[in-house]
Order: C-alpha cells, then sequence, then structure tokens
C-alpha cells in the first residue's frame, strides 16, 4: 500500500474513532485526580491559520463544503503519488541553477488527523483573521526563498537577511526555536508532535521540534522579575475543571509576536488544554500583545493521540546547514573578488 493512502486510511480511522465519542466524555484522571493529559500528541492540520476572506465569520464548514474540502485532499494526494510515479533521478542531468525550495512532498506533514471541519483556527476576532497591526509595529519576512534584506536582529524563523554571519539567519536555521513549537503551537511542515508530562506539582511540554521542554509549574511559585526573560517565556500552570491552563510571559522580545509582526517583549500568552475524547486535546491559545496588535488573537487546533514515541530532535541538519551555507557564501565572495567584479 502506498504511504499516502495508508495515511489516508489512519485518518479516516482517527477522524471516525474522534466523532465517536460520546458528548459526556469523562477525562481520566491522574492518581493525584488531575485531567490526565500525559502522551504524545499531533497538531498536523489541513485547516488554513487565517480564514480566508470569502468566509466571512462563517466559523464552520457546512457538509457540502466539507464534501468538497475532502475531494481536493484526494485529488492532490493522487496527483503527488502519480508525479512521483513518474520521477526519473537522472545523475547526469545538468546543475539546477533556480531556487529548488526546501524540500519534496515526501518530508511534508500537512494532512490533520481529526476531520476538516473548521474554515481557520483562528476563533477571535470573528472573521477569522491576524488583526491590524498597531502603528509601529515592525515586519520582517523570511522563507525559503532567496534572502529579504532587513536589520537584525533576525526574528522570523525560516530564511535570512544575509550570509555575513549565524546571526542572519533565521531562528530554526540556527536551531534555537522551531517553525512549529511555539510557544504556542502553530501547524507547520513537519513534526507536528508534543508530549504532556504530569505529575502532582508540575506539567511538562515536550516539543518535538528542536526539542524543547517547558516546566510548568502547578504550584504557586514567585514569578520572574521583569528583567529576566527567556525564548519560550516563563509559564505557571493550573486547573480550571477539567482544563489545564498555562500562563506565560516574560519572552525575550528576540522573536516576533505572531505571524510576520512585531516582538514578544510584552505579549502575554494563554494556553488550555482540555481532553475531548479518548484520543482528542482540544489546544486554544490567545496571545494578549498590545505592543503588536490592535486586538486579541485566539485560535483552537486539535491534537491526536499518537501511539508512539518522540525522539530526539538534534537539528544537526540545521548545523550542517549553517556551516555549509556560510562555506559557500564565502566562497562565492572569493570568486568575485578574483574576477574583479
Amino acid at each position: 500500500m502506498k504511504t499516502r493512502n495508508l495515511l489516508a486510511l489512519l485518518l479516516t480511522l482517527a477522524a471516525g474513532f474522534a466523532n465517536g465519542q460520546s458528548a459526556d466524555y469523562e477525562v481520566p484522571r491522574t492518581e493525584w485526580g488531575q485531567p490526565d493529559l500525559r502522551g504524545v500528541w499531533n497538531f498536523s492540520s489541513d485547516v488554513p491559520m487565517q480564514r480566508p476572506q470569502r468566509y466571512g465569520t462563517q466559523a464552520f464548514l457546512t457538509q457540502e463544503q466539507i464534501d468538497e474540502r475532502r475531494a481536493q485532499i484526494e485529488a492532490g494526494r493522487r496527483a503527488a503519488d502519480e508525479a512521483a510515479a513518474r520521477l526519473n533521478v537522472n545523475p547526469d542531468a545538468p546543475p539546477q541553477t533556480d531556487n529548488p525550495g526546501g524540500y519534496n512532498d515526501f518530508w511534508i506533514e500537512t494532512a490533520g488527523l481529526g476531520d476538516v471541519v473548521r474554515t481557520s483556527h483562528i476563533v477571535y476576532p470573528e472573521n477569522g483573521r491576524i488583526p491590524a497591526a498597531v502603528e509601529g509595529a515592525k515586519r520582517q519576512f523570511g522563507g525559503l526563498g532567496p534572502d529579504i534584506p532587513s536589520d537584525r536582529p533576525v526574528r522570523f524563523v525560516v530564511g535570512g537577511i544575509a550570509k555575513d554571519g549565524p546571526e542572519d539567519r533565521g531562528l530554526s536555521e540556527r536551531c534555537i526555536v522551531g517553525f512549529n513549537s511555539g510557544p504556542p503551537f502553530v501547524p507547520s511542515l513537519y513534526n507536528n508532535n508534543m508530549q504532556i508530562f504530569q505529575n502532582r506539582d508540575t506539567a511538562v511540554i515536550l516539543t518535538e521540534m528542536i526539542h524543547d521542554a517547558r516546566i510548568v509549574p502547578l504550584v504557586d511559585k514567585p514569578a520572574l522579575s521583569d528583567d529576566i526573560r527567556l525564548w519560550s517565556g516563563d509559564s505557571r500552570g493550573y486547573f480550571d475543571g477539567d482544563t489545564l491552563v498555562v500562563e506565560t510571559r516574560n519572552f525575550n522580545g528576540m522573536r516576533q509576536s505572531f505571524g510576520s509582526v512585531g516582538h514578544n517583549l510584552d505579549a502575554v500568552l494563554i494556553e488550555r488544554f482540555t481532553r475531548t475524547a479518548y484520543d482528542t486535546v482540544d489546544y486554544e491559545f490567545t496571545i494578549d500583545d498590545p505592543g503588536t496588535f490592535t486586538d486579541k488573537i485566539t485560535a483552537i487546533v486539535p491534537m491526536i493521540k499518537v501511539a508512539g514515541q518522540i525522539y530526539e530532535y538534534a537539528c544537526h541538519e540545521g548545523n550542517y546547514g549553517m556551516v555549509n551555507t556560510l562555506r559557500g557564501e564565502r566562497m562565492d565572495e572569493a570568486r568575485e573578488a578574483e574576477s574583479g567584479n
């Protein structure tokens, strides 16, 4: 069975099982009486973060739209299978001169493990779109294409502004922050997995990407002073009924607040983890950053239980890539100097 067809079968089974859970699902408890969120959870998604403008304030797809979307996804999978079957790697082919992009489809994990029913992950503002930025909020763009000149510090995760040194590259290229690991978690190309550990006084949120672990105290503990700042912020947690609530402050301002806008120095992030079925956790986050946006942002991303483990993501390929990227730029500079250009 082809990989994509097997994946489609697994997605169908996962969606059917999740949808089959009763509305009066009783959340299991740990030995300390807390809602049991332990396990490995996947947050891959076919749903866009921002709502396409044609939907307006429509939060959920109609059945007709769901069927249409399923047909589009299946057509895309068939086209990818057909393209792979025609692939003929020629070792004698001339070098590629244009930008080859980042990865081929084999590595990309865009198929959600739940059903596609939302028009966007963002649920507030009501139009499902990122609110306007405040006046003066800076924007920085990155991507897999050519460098986009800008100023240091580089706050985006993929791409770069130049190749003079590692500080000119994106945060994920420097193996500092993963492009989907947050906080908050944002479905992206691959490694959309996280794991929750619990004991009586602490929850640990481990991300697959960049292998980062947030230790979240569940007891009263003095907040960090304002002059102590962290890449992932300082998190504090508590239980609100069956929901684990995690409040994070003290970000270091070296990352964008959300999307391509601003910095997160004064951002406050509220995350809510609610187990709604044996294999489903609803993950909701709210970003409150008045220094960047004119309104709050709230999004909901379903997470599906994975019967597997998270293995260390050591980011070696990023480290090798960094060395080779800078070495290649030095060689280009040397050639230009030799030619007198």
